[in-house]
């Protein structure tokens, strides 16, 4: 069971990594229920939960994306419906209907990769798959959710008299506007609409002479609304028919609400699986966009996270199109308690708050982004201390309320507990602050508790040195610059660069030197040890780093060479097999020329043929029987010698082509000479040089020596003047 308080959420901002899980989702009941995700106190329900996102991640990068899971939320509905004899309108069936589709579509694709999506699957395997819902409401209504004519005999029989009687409606009205509009009784516009009614559009001076209901009139007066008399009467009907068609619509929608009023607890279910999905899917969204994934979950008491991502920071550094340095940090029963030091500013609270974040979110069933290798323990409480502690509501100083906190934690820490404090000590003298903090440190360190702390006070960095479990960590600075790297490095205290800082910000010498004075020596000494160490810590890094890249180059090259030394075998391979080929025909037409000079000479055709057979015999005692298997084999080689040769014929063709290309670009880009007679020419493309002896127009005649030839001044170029 996992204990997290509302303070440790705020803490780590967790409600931002929900927030961001919530836009995600594709129905308000998922988008809900994202913002609602707590630590899963059950082991298997939060293996269950990080292995079903795990599969939903990898419907992204395979051929079986899983389907649509999206709903209109029914909740409302579904609460009417609960209400005996109520019925709900014809809308609401649709809608139904859709859910139970989109259910139904679901259990069967996951049924069907199931190899591929085990627990989500599994998930499914426990909501009912039926097709009776969807029957009984198309049955009732189309898919444009109108009710259908054939929903009963007595709705079709109705709507069937509404048929006929509107094309009575409509001939009546087409005779009266005929017969009224050749009388000139009509305005121009001759009709229009009142309350839903055709009426004719009669000028007030005739509407005594026009038999009918006046319904209304223009602003002016100077038309009236008149329905005709004899449409009148249809028009009757057809509201007496209308009345009975809401009637009997009524009482359909109350018998399908009765049929599916059994089905409420099931429609319910269905509603809460695919919101289920939907934030399962929001989840996987999140971590296709960190890069998150599931690393391995030991029982071994061990966190160790390598290359882990802050994912608010790395969110938002994308967007900003910055760099986001990744941590590494390890804490064992060898190694449970770390104390980071370092000055401001160089990334101290960001990689405590990276441990605590991603922690939380896995036991929430939210993957990390932490490289693959990663692995973690389960803890039973995250205790947390970041941040600015200052109470207004409880009128507490900052001091008074950690001490508050501090006192939670003796209560609460034991060994499953994961502590996360920032600026230990901090908020009151220093002397005594320090006192206290490393009491509060050996106490949760005899209680086996793993934890994380930062600090500035000299104190805990030794405490940390000394105690056999425990360790000091700084966040690098560069030795020159004085700005943070952002690596985490395990193993040595970090200075605070106090004094370094000032200076570099403009304090001036003076005063930094009278600073020093006035606090121990020995503290002066000790810092100043720790710097150097920083900064000897950062050029080993720095070297490390170029040392790795030397490494990796290397690696590719030999690589390299391997591949070139593998080709070059494989050729001189290819090469003597084609050599020893060559030789056995060479052996055998030797053979042949033999056995023809000796039938030239006696003509016996016996001693041929013998000859013949024997030479053929031997042939065959030294091949080797091959197989149909072999031969394919050997047929597959072979096709694929010859598509290397026309891959690499074609390669070479196309560097032909290109370098042409080339030097004719090269050849357009030269400036052109003006030829003049008695200079030495050649055709482009050609070798062959003579004399330029005639110019006319366009055309030109070159003397090759034994020949003359008349060609166009384009197509020769210049070798040497006169």
């Amino acid at each position: 069971m996992i204990s997290v308080t509302d303070k440790t959420l705020k803490d780590l901002e967790f409600t931002t990594v929900l927030q961001t899980i919530s836009e995600r989702c594709n129905t308000e009941m998922g988008k809900q229920k994202a913002l609602e995700i707590v630590p899963i106190k059950d082991q298997e329900s939060l293996m269950n939960a990080l292995l079903q996102t795990s599969e939903y991640v990898s419907s992204f990068s395979n051929n079986n994306a899983i389907p649509n899971h999206g709903f209109d939320n029914l909740s409302k509905d579904f609460k009417f419906l609960a209400i005996e004899d109520s019925f709900l309108e014809v809308g609401s069936f649709r809608k139904i209907a859709t859910l139970s589709e989109t259910v139904n579509t679901l259990l069967l694709f996951l049924k069907k990769f199931k190899d591929y999506y085990p627990k989500l699957n599994e998930k499914a395997s426990h909501v009912e798959f039926t097709k009776i819902i969807i029957q009984k409401i198309d049955e009732v209504v189309d898919k444009y959710g109108e009710i259908k004519d054939n929903a009963s005999p007595d709705l079709i029989n109705i709507r069937r008299d509404m048929n006929v009687v509107r094309g009575k409606v409509n001939q009546s009205f087409g005779q009266a506007l005929s017969q009224y509009n050749s009388l000139g009784y009509l305005d121009e516009i001759k009709e229009s609409f009142v309350e839903n009614r055709r009426v004719l559009a009669v000028l007030a001076m005739y509407r005594k002479k026009v038999k009918g209901s006046i319904l209304g009139s223009s602003k002016t007066g100077s038309i009236a609304y008149i329905e005709p008399e004899a449409t009148l009467r249809y028009s009757r009907d057809l509201s007496n028919l209308e009345y009975e068609e809401k009637e009997e619509i009524t009482r359909i929608l109350k018998k399908l609400s009765n049929e599916i009023r059994p089905f409420l607890e099931l429609l319910w279910q269905y509603q809460d699986f695919l919101s289920d999905i939907d934030v399962i899917a929001g989840k996987a969204k999140y971590a296709n966009k960190i890069n998150a994934i599931l690393p391995i979950i030991t029982k071994e008491k061990r966190l160790f996270f390598r290359e882990a991502f802050h994912p608010i920071l790395y969110l938002n550094n994308l967007e900003k199109k910055e760099k986001t340095y990744p941590q590494t940090i390890e804490l064992t029963n060898e190694n449970r308690i770390i104390v980071i030091s370092g000055p401001n500013a160089g990334g101290k609270t960001i990689s405590l708050k990276t441990i605590g974040l991603l922690q939380l979110m896995l036991q929430c069933g939210i993957l990390i982004p932490v490289h693959e290798r990663s692995e973690t323990f389960l803890f039973d409480r995250i205790l947390t201390d970041i941040g600015d502690n200052q109470s207004i509501e409880n009128h507490l100083s900052t001091y008074s309320y950690r001490l508050k906190n501090m006192n939670y934690f003796l209560k609460k820490c034991n060994a499953k507990t994961l502590f996360l404090i920032d600026e230990f000590g901090t908020g009151s003298d220093p002397e005594l602050g320090g006192a206290l903090a490393e009491i509060f440190l050996e106490e949760f360190y005899h209680r086996e508790a793993f934890g994380i702390i930062t600090t500035h006070y000299s104190n805990l960095k030794i405490l940390a040195n000394e105690l056999p479990f425990a360790s000091n960590a700084n966040m690098l600075f560069d030795e020159k610059s004085l700005e943070p790297m952002y690596k985490l490095v395990l193993g040595q205290a970090g200075s605070s660069f106090t004094f370094e800082v000032a200076q570099k910000n403009g304090i001036p010498f003076g005063l930094i030197n009278r600073a020093k004075k006035k606090i121990e020596k020995g503290k002066v000494r000790f810092d100043k040890t720790i710097a150097t160490l920083q900064k000897e810590r950062s050029k080993l890094e720095k070297t490390s780093l170029n040392l790795k890249e030397e490494e990796g180059k290397a690696r590719e090259e030999s690589k390299k060479l391997e591949n070139i030394n593998a080709k070059i075998q494989d050729k001189l391979e290819r090469y003597q097999e084609l050599y020893d080929a060559n030789q056995r025909l060479i052996y055998i037409g030797q053979k042949i020329d033999d056995i023809s000079e000796k039938y030239f000479n006696n003509k016996d055709k016996k001693v041929l043929i013998g000859e013949f057979l024997k030479m053929v015999e031997i042939e065959n005692s030294k091949r080797k029987k091959v197989t149909v298997k072999e031969k394919k084999a050997a047929e597959v080689v072979k096709k694929e010698i010859i598509k290397e040769v026309e891959v690499k014929v074609e390669k070479i063709r196309i560097e032909k082509k290109e370098r042409k290309i080339k030097a004719q670009k090269i050849e357009a880009e030269k400036p052109k000479v003006v030829l003049k007679i008695g200079d030495r020419v050649r055709m482009i493309d050609g070798k062959a040089i003579g004399t330029l002896d005639k110019i006319e127009k366009n055309k030109a005649v070159v003397n090759y020596g034994v020949f003359t030839s008349k060609v166009s001044l384009e197509e020769l170029e210049f070798v040497q003047a006169k």
